[in-house]
């Protein structure tokens, strides 16, 4: 064994990882704890060492246990939920993967990593709870209601040719009840539209849901969609998911790129034939529920890269609606500063009544990396702050002065032409040249890379991949 993995060395590692670790010997009696499980788990080290698990967690069945199955089974187990109560009565909730400890087939023990995830359930949970007691209440009363979708088309501003050509898509499309896939740059307004394809379908009146692919693990996820029922996993309660929650309604589904692919695949059945299964459930529901999904990378690439199924695509993409980057539609950067101004005004009682040439030709010019909703951040500050009736230089916040004081020039030389080459061989030749001149000029961080070409950071780690240009 090389030095550098000694016992010493690998317990001093496991001392300062996030998770929680533990390990059993083959007759599932506690041999090693990190501080992180044991202040999660409420347990003394020194006292609990030695004891055999079921001693340390009273409220766990040995059945239940991943630590003890693994040690049965001899097979790893990955990403399973648990809630379980310490000792000292604290409940929680935790995403469990378990590895065997082998000498050949005979099996010496079991490890087991913990992430804490007690504060996302519990957020969660309030989330639906939340959603289910006003389902409730709008089935009562629901003309008194008002939907939770609060936009339509009227509330998006634009000028741009091909945006208003999406927004005459997607109005068709509300008419209809087929799904419908969403793409755009973070910040573009992806839930403004699909809040007003709610508002103009059928289903105005029924529940509007809208879940962050990306916000949880996946294996909490697949819970707070599907829903659970008692004895599903430990600490399992009968709970109604997302799906039951929207039932006649529409379920937005956004950054479904981060969705794990065994999830993604539950979600075609959905769409195939309108049934779901709550997490140890063995009885099937039927849900009525339309579907509109959102990736911030592009779709195309996010196949390649694995990050969607194929087959889930195909099922969604019978609409897809590209929205531009505010970068690209600079001719609707006045309107949205005046009517990102009126709306703080009347939330704020200010009476700014608009912005300097100098601070027009500035947002002029500026990449508007995070888009629309940067763009009202900025004036929301602005108009928090401002001491005049007009929006100066003065009144921006740093990362825009800063851009004012600099406005680099990104290019000070043209990539060498390729007039020997065909026309497709020369853009790729260009490219590659663009992509390597990035890189030097911003020291290989791809963060900053990326800004500077302006594409999403993932476009660029494809496209160096592609062209096997190495990350340093």
């Amino acid at each position: 064994m090389h030095p550098i993995l000694s016992m010493e060395n690998i317990k001093l590692m496991l001392e300062h990882i996030s998770d929680g670790v533990q390990i059993i010997d083959d007759n599932g009696h506690l041999i090693y704890c990190n501080h992180i499980s044991a202040k999660l788990d409420d347990i003394n080290i020194s006292d609990a060492i030695g004891k055999h698990i079921t001693e340390i967690y009273p409220s766990l069945k040995e059945e239940k246990s991943t630590l003890l199955e693994v040690l049965v089974t001899k097979k790893p187990i990955l990403n399973r939920e648990q809630t379980y109560r310490t000792y000292k009565g604290k409940v929680i909730a935790t995403i469990n993967s378990t590895l065997p400890i082998l000498n050949g087939d005979h099996i010496e023990g079991a490890i087991e990593i913990s992430r804490n995830i007690t504060s996302y359930k519990e957020l969660s949970e309030k989330v639906i709870d939340l959603q289910s007691k006003s389902n409730t209440q709008e089935t009562e009363s629901f003309e008194a209601k008002r939907t939770p979708a609060l936009y339509t088309f009227e509330d998006i501003v634009t000028a741009h040719s091909e945006f208003n050509r999406i927004k005459a898509v997607a109005a068709k499309a509300a008419s209809t009840e087929i799904a419908v896939l969403i793409y755009g740059e973070t910040g573009t307004g992806k839930e403004l539209l699909t809040q007003a394809i709610h508002n103009a379908s059928q289903r105005k009146r029924k529940p509007f849901i809208a879940q962050n692919c990306a916000a949880l693990p996946g294996s909490l996820l697949e819970g707070i969609l599907f829903g659970t029922v008692k004895g599903g996993f430990t600490g399992a309660v009968d709970r109604p998911g997302l799906f039951e929650l929207a039932d006649s309604g529409t379920l937005f589904l956004d950054e479904i790129n981060s969705m794990p692919l065994e999830l993604q695949a539950k979600l075609l059945r959905v769409l195939q034939d309108g049934r779901i299964r709550r997490i140890g459930d063995t009885k099937e529901r039927q849900v009525d529920v339309r579907i509109i999904a959102a990736t911030n990378i592009e779709p195309n690439l996010a196949i390649d890269l694995g990050l969607i199924r194929r087959d889930l695509y195909y099922r969604l993409n019978t609409v897809t609606l590209w929205i531009p980057k505010l970068s690209d539609r600079k001719e609707d950067i006045p309107l949205l500063t005046q009517f990102f101004i009126k709306k703080y005004n009347g939330l704020l009682f200010r009476g700014i009544k608009g912005v300097t040439e100098e601070v027009a030709s500035l947002f002029n010019r500026y990449p508007w990396d995070g888009n629309v909703r940067e763009l009202e951040h900025v004036i929301e500050s602005a108009v928090n702050f401002v001491d005049q009736d007009v929006i100066t230089l003065q009144d921006l916040p740093y990362n825009l002065k800063k851009f004012s004081n600099a406005h680099p020039k990104f290019y000070t030389e043209q990539p060498q032409r390729h007039v020997d080459l065909g026309l497709t061989e020369t853009l790729e030749k260009t490219e590659e040249e663009m992509l390597r001149y990035a890189l030097l000029k911003c020291k290989n961080n791809t963060a900053k890379a990326a800004r500077l070409l302006k594409i999403p950071r993932q476009t660029l780690q494809y496209k160096l991949k592609k062209y096997h240009i190495d990350e340093q």
